[in-house]
């Protein structure tokens, strides 16, 4: 979820296959590497259930909390590519490790600035001030985790397991992203919203602990390697940005992920306000909960479909599906609304990277695929800017022109999408 997420279709195997398979496939690290990652997106999706309503609610700066919120995940989704160069000059370990001491620290002084004990410290700098900075070390922190642990999977899996040791990595994520709502809502009724924030840190803190006497540094051959420097992160970010056909593909596809973001930027003040509904983290898992059971038969079902078609559809999907809510405006109209939105990510995700491939020039396709994760963070960006403007303006005086704007924009994204296809991408191979 989200984040972002990968998915991949295994070849047919037997039980007993699979079984010797997942025993043999992977050494031990592979195992370590994949638990902390769970724990990592328990305790990250758990924070980001609660990020936005909390700053609103409890540290005071409701006028722009999803924006703050939403530079917060643009942060941690535009940085691997630089994190990675950390990542080949220090090892995976030692970067593992820093990613979890920032994120334990971090969390902690968010939550901080919801409490009575943090009053002294907010006062002094600013509380807004404080909450940014706080927010972006965090952030940066938290940009480490993916190409370390992403890395370990492809380091530590045998070659004809490696497709599956990414389907058990991703299906880990997803499942993090599913559960860490619903701690966060146990924490936040039981002990205060601040609470949910203190408990990520101490999951953090405790995965650096486990880093440390569990995580080994996965063999490769460094020789061989292409390490990446600050400089070549330049030349290939230059190299991309350049290409306006590939760029702009992905800032209108980012508007997908604009839609999605708003299940934590605007959908827990619309449950909480305007519905009533105080466990608005039960909505949110809704999504996730929907990919894990809905990608496999939707990729099977559109196997033999283009990637730009199913993509398409996944896209009108998401797009509808905020007119259920917007229309209805009742509790269950909620979950089927994100139930729907699920369909259309489980059906567009698995062929987007294909898609993505396609548009890149034949050979620098890994260096453009590099940035295919770039929707989600500008998508986050966006997210948080539209989501504050539509509660401010709509949540007490109209809110189902939130979720009827909402779709609009995904429409329209979705025609430009179309026609981008048409003109930019099917009229150049005629």
């Amino acid at each position: 979820m989200g984040t972002p997420r990968h998915y991949s279709i295994e070849k047919k195997m037997t039980f007993s296959q699979r079984i010797d398979e997942v025993r043999n496939g992977f050494s031990p690290t592979f195992w370590i590497a994949n638990i902390l990652e769970l724990f990592e997106r328990l305790a990250f999706y758990g924070t980001k259930a609660v990020l936005a309503y909390y700053l609103a609610t409890k540290v005071g700066l409701e006028d722009e909390a999803a924006t703050l919120t939403g530079w917060f995940s643009t942060v941690i989704y535009s940085l691997p590519i630089v994190a990675g160069v950390f990542v080949d000059r220090y090892g995976f370990r030692r970067t593992l490790m820093a990613c979890f001491a920032i994120f334990a620290i971090g969390y902690f002084c968010i939550g901080l600035a919801g409490m009575e004990y943090g009053a002294v410290i907010t006062q002094a700098i600013g509380l807004r001030t404080y909450t940014i900075i706080v927010l972006m070390l965090t952030a940066v922190g938290g940009s480490l985790i993916k190409p370390c642990i992403v890395g370990t999977v492809a380091k530590t899996s045998k070659p004809e397991t490696q497709s599956l040791g990414f389907s058990i990595y991703y299906t880990l994520v997803n499942l993090g992203g599913a559960i860490g709502p619903l701690v966060a809502m146990t924490i936040r009724q039981d002990l205060g919203i601040e609470y949910v924030l203190i408990m990520s840190s101490i999951t953090s803190a405790l995965l650096f602990v486990g880093t440390i006497l569990f995580f080994k540094e996965p063999a490769g051959d460094n020789a061989q390697e292409d390490k990446r420097t600050f400089v070549k992160v330049f030349q290939d970010m230059t190299l991309v940005f350049s290409n306006l056909k590939f760029i702009s593909f992905l800032v209108i596809f980012s508007v997908f992920w604009l839609m999605f973001w708003q299940i934590f930027y605007l959908l827990p003040f619309y449950a909480t306000e305007v519905l009533d509904f105080d466990k608005f983290e039960l909505l949110e898992t809704v999504d996730a909960f929907g990919v894990i059971i809905l990608t496999v038969p939707m990729a099977a079902l559109t196997k033999n479909w283009k990637p730009f078609t199913v993509m398409t559809v996944g896209f009108i999907f998401a797009s509808l599906s905020w007119l259920i809510i917007g229309a209805i405006g009742t509790l269950a109209s909620v979950v089927v609304g994100v139930f729907f939105y699920s369909l259309g990510e489980a059906t567009q995700a698995p062929r987007f990277y294909e898609y993505v491939a396609s548009l890149a020039p034949k050979n620098q396709v890994g260096t453009f695929m590099g940035f295919a994760f770039l929707p989600v963070a500008i998508g986050s960006l966006t997210a948080g800017y539209l989501a504050d403007w539509l509660r401010i303006n709509y949540l007490n005086s109209d809110p189902s022109m939130m979720w009827y704007i909402l779709s609009a924009i995904g429409i329209s994204a979705t025609i430009l999408m179309i026609l981008y296809n048409y003109f930019l991408v099917q009229s150049v191979k005629k």
